[in-house]
């Protein structure tokens, strides 16, 4: 691909411009073939430009734009309230071609009306769905969807989850044949709400999915499945009490100045940089970034508290599901499986 370009919220997450613009500028530097079309206020963003390699600023075109879409506004007032939006304006660029990907770390209810809303989601597809990444104890990923932009889920909407995952595994992740499970309360199937037990009996009988079974929480980790299905509220909150213990594990490594002697100081200095490399890939950091599945187009929902380096991922996840023409193949395989299915 000799050109790859990507419209980004410059304005979107808790620190806007003083992260997101940053995280362009080490994407565009570390990618030769990435265009980004910066969206935001130009009163924001010019001052953390004016540093920059003249040659990567050739790859960074800005858009203007004076309103954003803030982050605890009701989706549904700030859809109607969305013209002239950071956020609309990068969607738009994704709709009328310009870009091939969107990346934001906005008001997640806002981003999912209006992506769905402008892009359309795909035929046989109820409502896009947020995926990531997880690090599990195998030394591979775990797919996990949804993470939030389904609070309540249909049995269909979970077979339509499981479709979509299992592309994704195959082509982000480069599994073949990727396992699909459902995440549950036990492994026994007469356990679990009745959605969940009716999404079990449709893949029961998909040949074209590897279904094996439940999962419980506990194996999020573990690497006993390629693709964790769950609905938006189950998934949402398992992500971020996982992120939360992750992070103060890690915090408690830095921690500690109390006066030692030398050679306490010796030993406790190597006990955190073994636990550091063993456990590191766990950093949420490393995985953040959320696509939603199901679209016409990509888009990458980025966590909003994100880091420059976090958002850096975010921006490479785009990259990635472009290059792998994500959309196209979760359409072809939803119109082999869906209609078996049903």
């Amino acid at each position: 691909m000799s050109r790859l370009t990507i419209a980004l919220d410059a304005m979107g997450g808790d620190f806007g411009p003083r992260v997101t613009v940053p995280a362009a500028l080490q994407a565009l530097a570390s990618n030769p073939v990435l265009i980004i079309k910066l969206v935001g206020n130009p009163f924001d963003i010019q001052p953390h430009l004016n540093q920059c390699d003249p040659a990567v600023l050739e790859r960074l075109q800005l858009i203007p734009a004076e309103l954003m879409v803030a982050n605890d506004a009701k989706p549904s007032q700030a859809i109607r309230n969305s013209r002239g939006t950071s956020m609309r304006i990068a969607l738009e660029l994704l709709k009328e071609g310009e870009a091939q990907a969107c990346v934001s770390a906005g008001n997640t209810g806002a981003l999912m009306g209006l992506a769905k809303m402008m892009l359309k989601p795909l035929d046989g597809i109820d409502r896009p769905a947020l995926v990531t990444a997880l690090p599990n104890q195998k030394g591979g990923k775990t797919l996990l969807l949804d993470l939030g932009a389904n609070v309540e889920c249909d049995c269909d909407m979970l077979v339509q989850f499981a479709v979509m995952g299992s592309v994704m595994a195959e082509e982000i992740l480069q599994i073949s044949n990727p396992r699909v499970a459902l995440l549950n309360i036990g492994e026994e199937e007469t356990k679990g709400l009745d959605n969940i037990q009716a999404a079990a009996a449709i893949l029961r009988d998909v040949q074209q999915i590897n279904y094996i079974g439940y999962l419980e929480g506990n194996d999020l980790l573990t690497g006993e499945t390629d693709v964790l299905v769950c609905d938006g509220f189950v998934g949402n909150v398992t992500l971020k009490t996982l992120e939360g213990v992750v992070r103060v594990f890690l915090s408690l490594l830095s921690s500690g100045k109390r006066k030692r002697l030398w050679w306490m100081k010796l030993i406790s200095y190597w006990f955190k940089k073994s636990l550091s490399k063993r456990f590191g890939h766990l950093n949420p950091d490393r995985y953040n970034g959320a696509c939603l599945l199901g679209l016409r187009s990509s888009v990458i929902k980025s966590h909003g508290a994100a880091n420059q380096q976090a958002f850096t991922v975010a921006i490479e996840q785009a990259v990635q599901a472009v290059e792998r023409q994500i959309p196209m193949l979760i359409a072809a395989r939803l119109q082999a499986v869906l209609p078996k299915s049903e």
